[in-house]
C-alpha cells in the first residue's frame, strides 16, 4: 500500500500539481489532499492514486526492497532510534 509519504514524492518528482494527480486518477482533488494530509480515503481512491503515478512511470518501493530498475527516486532511510 503507497504511504502518504510515497505519495507526496512521488507528485513531486513528476512535478504534479494536486489537482493534475486527481485529474490523472479520476478523483477529486479533496480526496488528493485529504490523503496527503494525513486522512483515510475508500480503497478504490488509494488504488487510483497508485495507477496514476504507476502510469506515469513511478515505482513504489517498500521498505525492505531492493530498487534495480534504475531512475531518479526517493528513499527514506530507518532512523537510528528506528
Amino acid at each position: 500500500m503507497m504511504t502518504v509519504e510515497q505519495c507526496r514524492a512521488a507528485r513531486s518528482l513528476l512535478g504534479w500539481s494536486a489537482q493534475e494527480l486527481a485529474d490523472q486518477a479520476g478523483i477529486g482533488v479533496a480526496t488528493v489532499r485529504r490523503y496527503e494530509g494525513g486522512s483515510p480515503i475508500a480503497d478504490i481512491s488509494l488504488e487510483a492514486l497508485s495507477g496514476a503515478l504507476a502510469s506515469a512511470g513511478v515505482t513504489l518501493i517498500g521498505a525492505d526492497q531492493k530498487s534495480t530498475s534504475g531512475g531518479v527516486g526517493v528513499r527514506l532511510a530507518k532512523s537510528a532510534a528506528g
